[in-house]
């Protein structure tokens, strides 16, 4: 039985300066639950001046009205927070200080800031904890800056963000035009708006693939760690990349023969890598386009690490059609990528890869559920996700064909 829907003036008390729930009303639905109900009236009542005020002081409300107004105002600095991480990026303090703690002083004679810039600097990276201080006045490595030392994929990664901020300086006009505007991330990424994917020239391909390489052991890593290919005899890699992905899973199983499909332009670059490191004998590598061209046979399990993402529903649904006649009965495919609604990490998929992915033009961040839906779709018998150690980077759903 439905609770009556009581008004917040029946459930709360009066507070202080005259502050009342009496005329507090929201704008509802007549079949909303109560529950739903009750809770736009108490964020209508929230919204007002006097309870702000009110709850900023009481004692037993100040720390969450202090903590909500931080983050609200973290989401209005953002920008700005990246902007000194990029600084340190783009001046190299933090392999600067990875070989001991410096002065303010010594850091601006090593990268040609002013001393104010320089304090103005190593301040916002303090608060950030980027940088800490010590004693005698030095700046060392704080908590989140030490993670950046020798680590090239994330540093990769924050300098090709400077394409993202300048493509999202307009979100309103992405948001209504975005598939017809010529962004940076759509030149950057070329098979993004490219009428014939295959036809992509080597030099287009390079900065990407190099990007991509850079930042992919981590997830790598992560999915080989959680899914065991001991009982594979041949892994294909679809949309593979350089081959970053089949070196690490070559390194852990020696008897896993390895295929890999792309573009032909980065199939070119993954056969000198898999040569480079000894798995050339191991290896079949094969260009084409997925969208057009049907995928090598002869693999018993298949990867998709990082390419469902940034490609419409319907392309990866005709993608996974082609995974699934690719592989035998009883094959495996590995879907490997951030998702959309990770637990403690909602914004990564929803808010960060949705904003990014319409800025290049094309493809959205999807919920493991969403996945499993288009892989059954495709004929898949079987689907179950897998826990990962860092859900906000690599979600992991094995399939069964």
């Amino acid at each position: 039985m439905t609770p009556p829907d009581r008004s917040l003036a029946e459930v709360l008390p009066p507070v202080a300066d005259g502050v009342t729930t009496r005329d507090v009303r929201a704008p509802l639905a007549a079949d909303a639950p109560f529950w739903e109900r009750w809770r736009d009236r108490w964020n209508a009542f929230v919204a007002t001046e006097g309870f702000q005020r009110w709850a900023a002081r009481f004692p037993l409300t100040r720390p969450v009205a202090l903590h909500r107004s931080r983050a609200l105002f973290d989401l209005v600095a953002g920008f700005v927070y990246t902007q000194t991480l990029y600084s340190c990026v783009e001046l190299d303090l933090f392999e600067l200080l990875a070989k001991g703690p410096l002065t303010a002083e010594q850091i601006g004679a090593r990268t040609g800031l002013s001393p104010v810039s320089t304090e103005r600097l190593v301040r916002a990276a303090c608060s950030l904890k980027l940088f800490a201080r010590r004693s005698g006045g030095r700046i060392a490595l704080g908590p989140l800056g030490a993670p950046m030392v020798g680590n090239a994929g994330l540093v990769a990664l924050i300098r090709h963000h400077a394409m993202a901020y300048a493509d999202l300086t307009d979100p309103v006009g992405l948001l209504r035009d975005g598939p017809a505007l010529r962004t940076e991330l759509s030149r950057y990424w070329p098979y993004a708006d490219a009428n014939s994917p295959q036809a992509i020239d080597a030099a287009r391909v390079a900065s990407y693939s190099e990007m991509m390489a850079a930042t992919l052991p981590p997830l790598a890593s992560d999915v080989l760690d959680h899914y065991d290919l001991s009982r594979h005899q041949c892994l294909l890699d679809v949309g593979g990349g350089e081959g970053v992905f089949l070196s690490h899973a070559a390194a852990r199983h020696p008897r896993l023969q390895l295929m890999l499909f792309d573009l032909p332009a980065v199939t070119e670059r993954a056969t000198a890598r898999l040569t480079r490191a000894g798995y050339g004998n191991r290896s079949r590598v094969v260009g084409g386009n997925f969208h057009t061209d049907a995928l090598p046979t002869g693999a018993d399990v298949a990867s998709l690490v990082r390419v469902c993402l940034d490609h419409d529903d319907a392309s990866v649904l005709q993608l996974l059609r082609k995974v699934h006649a690719a592989l035998p009965r009883g094959g495996v495919l590995l879907v490997a990528e951030a998702m959309a609604g990770a637990r403690s990490a909602e914004p990564v998929g929803d808010a960060y890869f949705n904003f990014y992915l319409m800025a290049m033009g094309k493809g959205r961040g999807r919920r493991p559920d969403e996945l499993r839906a288009m892989i059954h779709a495709a004929g898949f018998r079987k689907t179950r996700q897998v826990a990962t150690r860092y859900p906000i980077q690599t979600g992991l759903i094995v399939a069964d064909a």
